[in-house]
């Protein structure tokens, strides 16, 4: 726990600044992986707002929310089969 009391000691617009600096650095990556070739773009967008929570309340808001949307996904009805159409 001596990284967590190191962590307060630092002022808070450096704290603030240092946390921004990687959420936005991680969202970045993730929103790159979405043209960009390789997996795991979600989970960068997460972390990113993850590391922004930590030290502001509107980051924290939009996780919140984030989860609530992904509780609501269920990834089992992108890979239900569909029955074939009709085409006569």
């Amino acid at each position: 726990m001596q990284l967590g009391k190191t962590w307060k000691l630092v002022p808070k617009p450096l704290r603030q600044l240092i946390v921004l600096v990687i959420g936005v650095t991680l969202i970045i990556i993730g929103g790159l992986l979405i043209v960009l070739p390789g997996p795991f773009t979600l989970p960068f967008v997460f972390a990113g707002l993850v590391v922004l929570a930590a030290e502001f309340v509107w980051a924290e808001r939009i996780l919140l929310r984030a989860k609530h949307h992904a509780k609501k996904a269920d990834p089992r009805k992108f890979f239900k089969k569909k029955p074939p159409r009709d085409n006569s």
